[in-house]
């Protein structure tokens, strides 16, 4: 069973930063693309950021330039690193994980497989004199 924990939400003065993280558990052989997605009240949820397993990185164009997604590969986690932040920034932050390559144990014999576009629970970042 692979799970996404994010961390690292919190209330926040505009200007200031955060740091995000999401770890993934369980039996994960590898982690393809990674990115954190953000859903504010009323708003539909929408990508913040992107990475591949290179590390080729993408940003909303309303991040660009305030925040840096990275990657640790061999501790399969991603972080977010929030800067110059706003109070339209404010929301529940996601990770997602597109595609992990999970082993498993079928009739005895070690054997992997591809799971597809695995979720965290979020965590509540807030922007906010």
């Amino acid at each position: 069973q692979v799970q996404l924990v994010e961390s690292g939400g919190g209330l926040v003065q505009p200007g200031g930063s955060l740091r995000l993280s999401c770890a993934a558990s369980g039996s994960i052989l590898s982690i393809y693309d990674m990115g954190w997605y953000r859903q504010a009240p009323g708003k539909q949820r929408e990508l913040v950021a992107a990475i591949t397993s290179g590390g080729t990185a993408n940003y909303a164009d309303s991040v660009k330039g305030r925040f840096t997604i990275s990657r640790d590969n061999a501790k399969n986690t991603v972080y977010l690193q929030m800067n110059s932040l706003k109070p339209e920034d404010t929301a529940v932050y996601y990770c997602n994980a597109d595609e992990i390559k999970v082993s498993a144990v079928v009739a005895g014999a070690p054997t992997s497989y591809y799971g597809m576009d695995y979720w965290g629970k979020g965590t509540l970042v807030t922007v906010s004199s």
